[in-house]
């Protein structure tokens, strides 16, 4: 039986907090690790049990969770193998899913999401796929992000390195496809994808597919 999905909660209201590890702790397959009401206090704690995936809201008193996504990227703690970051608001600003796709969130939901659609994003998080509430446009990757946030000269250089394959799949995580319709367009095995997905993050330091969509909307267009 394969190991559950370790949550980390974060939200500055215990209500909400508590109601969310709630709704994930009853579903099969994922435990809570924890919950917390601070920026600060997630960083410490996800270094500590570093859980699959943390959960963090956006605007909290002292340290927010923009804050916490930078740190916790900054520490090495964010991207595949390490921890997920699934972004939780009431705000869809655009320069709030600007900033947290940019600092390697994998995704982005709104508080009033479904309880599905929240147990799914956490599924999908760990699982190394963005995941965008309904409410956040494409109109905000396709023309937003790529005009608000470009890629600088030394993110586009380490796209040396990477193999004629890892192109593709780069190319293609830009176009918004998910594994299996990576595996399907390119003819290859669902594992072999992740592999190429896999290399190509730690090649290009995308700490996301977002950042990855990002970086190959500007490489290849």
């Amino acid at each position: 039986m394969p190991e559950p999905i370790t949550v980390l909660v974060v939200d500055d209201e215990r209500i909400i907090r508590e109601g969310l590890a709630a709704i994930l702790g009853s579903q099969e397959g994922i435990a809570v690790s924890g919950t917390v009401g601070d920026g600060e206090e997630a960083v410490e704690v996800c270094s500590r049990r570093k859980p699959d995936v943390v959960l963090l809201d956006i605007r909290m008193p002292r340290r927010d969770g923009l804050w916490a996504l930078a740190e916790l990227g900054r520490r090495g703690l964010l991207g595949p193998g390490r921890t997920r970051a699934l972004m939780l608001t009431t705000f869809d600003a655009d320069e709030y899913v600007d900033q947290a796709l940019a600092a390697g969130a994998t995704g982005f939901l709104l508080k009033n999401s479904s309880y599905e659609e929240l147990t799914a994003a956490v599924r999908a998080a760990a699982a190394g796929h963005s995941t965008l509430s309904p409410a956040v446009t494409q109109r905000i990757i396709a023309s937003h992000l790529t005009t608000r946030r470009r890629p600088d000269n030394a993110e586009l250089a380490r796209l040396a390195d990477l193999t004629p394959r890892e192109r593709d799949v780069l190319r293609l995580v830009g176009e918004g496809l998910s594994n299996a319709e990576i595996a399907a367009r390119l003819v290859v095995s669902l594992h072999t994808v992740k592999t190429h997905v896999s290399r190509m993050l730690t090649k290009t330091g995308c700490q996301s597919r977002a950042q990855a969509a990002l970086l190959a909307r500007h490489a290849f267009s």
